[in-house]
């Protein structure tokens, strides 16, 4: 399929249908690979690629990037999943020509556009690069008044319009101006435009300059229908639970606002003002009560089933999500960078200040291990619910592998769970997820247990793009004093690695940043599975509301002895 050259104008390509309904765009669309770009009224304009799918209609969100203007580069950019275009044309021609999925989740492909039928006089600087949220009024009727001679003769009438000219396809941007139409028409021109239709008295008459427009997309907004679809492509919301009545569904907003960076040449080191926590303890929480009790059954069970509805990818991906908000990599506040002076988290755990968030992520992996061991361990039914206990961490632990979503922290807590000595001398239940689930248990064997063995040495992959969240583990045990096991000479050498691959993720964090944002585009929220992969949720249902704030040591050495019991008791000793 040969897309046209012509991209200084939007209305040039067949493909752009102008504003357009959801409901008509979806409409147009009738087999498999048709295609078409729309402005959506409820985005303020911006394009959205609408796409046709194994039998659904699918929308996605091109994202814009203003950047600063510099010589010699786009101001802005368009980008669907990571890959970033100068022009939209040049995205479009890029995913249709190559055949190439327009997201990961939906593997759709775009390959036939639907031409539109009738002329458009949008140009690309009306749709794109104006932030076109605010409505604009409707220009009044006026009288003539202009500068130039031959306009002497009209003072007083009001300007008609000339026959036919609901059939002219020129766009507004092309029709010569006069001297006060820059005070009526605020329309940026296109780009590459030159001054050849400019009377003598524009210079004086020209509008100020538009406000530098964000250098990254603004928070995609609801759309305004009673049962509004998902877009593929829109940034997923997360829940906030500040007053929400226990038992309560919890209401969503946004979980990431995106922040404009400083300049590296306006950024000065400052003192930072406070130690930053990313883990909020006095939240209330949809699924427990103000004073709930160690481990309730009720709960419990409600989790069970939470958890088998859903796939190991999705919560995998619900995981990943809350390990980046844990981390401080998405969802950090204006205020928090000012308080840590850094931009990521993963800068944070690096420095002397870090020491706060080191520790909550060496409880945070605790605290998961300790709840995957809970899994297998509590069920004391028939051998084979232990079996599929065991067989669904296995699989949680492949999904959250590099390659797929790249979560190595909640790898790291779902390999602890299943190399707890109290599940790992389950002999009985080892043996029958060989007979039963033979791939999963190779796959165990095999790929898991060298992976985790190599990331604790750092030798492990830590590519953004394979890697979403990297194993910061090693580099934050090493920080806060353990010491490293072995030999002087191999003790030294892990000394080495452990502080290259610090140096490599503090360095990466944009990289990382861009890649967790990107994986989580498309997530369908569950709210209350969010919740329930919390610190402060675990923590709270496996020692209940007081036993929560005893000593991190206390609590550690109780439930220890407590898994131990519920393991001798499935599996007795002889």
């Amino acid at each position: 399929m040969q897309l046209p050259q012509d991209e200084a104008d939007l209305a040039s390509q067949p493909w752009y249908h102008g504003p357009l309904s959801r409901q008509k765009a979806e409409a147009l669309l009738h087999q498999d690979g048709d295609f078409l770009v729309r402005a959506s009224g409820s985005r303020g304009g911006h394009p959205v690629l609408t796409c046709r799918w194994r039998g659904s209609a699918l929308h996605f969100e091109v994202l814009r990037v203003v950047l600063r203007p510099r010589p010699g580069r786009p101001p802005v950019l368009f980008q669907l999943e990571d890959e970033r275009f100068p022009s939209l044309p040049a995205l479009i021609r890029s995913y249709v020509t190559g055949l190439r999925p327009l997201s990961q989740a939906t593997g759709a492909v775009a390959s036939r556009p639907v031409i539109h039928q009738r002329p458009l006089r949008r140009s690309v600087s009306d749709d794109i690069l104006i932030d076109s949220s605010v409505p604009r009024e409707p220009l009044r009727t006026r009288k003539y008044s202009d500068s130039q001679p031959a306009g002497l003769e009209c003072i007083g009438q009001s300007r008609q319009e000339p026959p036919g000219s609901a059939d002219l396809a020129m766009p507004l941007s092309t029709l010569p101006r006069m001297g006060s139409d820059s005070l009526l028409l605020k329309t940026q021109a296109p780009l590459g435009a030159t001054a050849d239709h400019l009377r003598a008295s524009d210079g004086q008459l020209h509008a100020k300059a538009p406000s530098k427009p964000a250098r990254i997309p603004s928070q995609a907004q609801s759309e305004a229908s009673e049962c509004s679809p998902t877009y593929c492509e829109l940034v997923p919301r997360m829940p906030s639970t500040q007053g929400t009545p226990a038992g309560q569904d919890c209401p969503e907003t946004p979980w990431w606002k995106a922040c404009e960076k400083e300049d590296e040449k306006d950024r000065t080191f400052q003192r930072p003002e406070a130690e930053v926590s990313f883990c909020s303890t006095d939240t209330p929480f949809c699924l427990l009560s103000p004073q709930n009790q160690p481990l309730e059954p009720g709960v419990l069970h409600t989790l069970r089933s939470m958890f088998l509805e859903h796939p190991p990818e999705s919560t995998a991906l619900h995981l990943l999500l809350v390990d980046c908000q844990t981390t401080g990599l998405l969802g950090m506040t204006k205020m928090q960078r000012r308080a840590m002076r850094v931009d990521s988290g993963l800068e944070l755990l690096t420095l002397p200040h870090g020491h706060p968030l080191r520790l909550e992520l060496l409880e945070r992996q605790e605290v998961l291990a300790l709840v995957g061991a809970l899994t297998v361990l509590g069920c004391a039914g028939p051998l084979e619910e232990r079996v599929a206990a065991l067989r669904g961490l296995v699989e949680l632990a492949l999904a959250l592998r590099p390659g797929a979503t790249g979560d190595l922290p909640g790898l790291a807590a779902v390999m602890g769970a299943l190399l707890m000595p109290q599940v790992s001398r389950l002999e009985r239940t080892w043996r029958q997820l060989r007979r039963s689930h033979t791939e999963a248990a190779l796959a165990f064997e095999q790929e898991l247990k060298p992976l985790m063995r190599a990331l604790d040495e750092s030798t492990g992959p830590c590519v953004p793009g394979l890697v979403a969240l990297p194993h910061v583990a090693p580099v934050v045990r090493l920080l806060e004093g353990e010491e490293i096991p072995g030999s002087p000479d191999e003790s030294c050498e892990q000394l080495l690695r452990t502080l290259s691959a610090a140096r490599c993720i503090a360095r990466d964090a944009p990289r990382f940043h861009e890649v967790a944002a990107q994986r989580l585009r498309g997530l369908q929220l569950n709210p209350k599975l969010r919740e329930a992969l919390t610190t402060s949720f675990l923590k709270r249902l496996l020692w209940g509301s007081r036993g929560a704030g005893l000593p991190q040591a206390v609590r550690l050495e109780k439930f220890q002895r407590f898994l131990s019991t519920l393991s001798q008791r499935l599996e007795p000793d002889g």
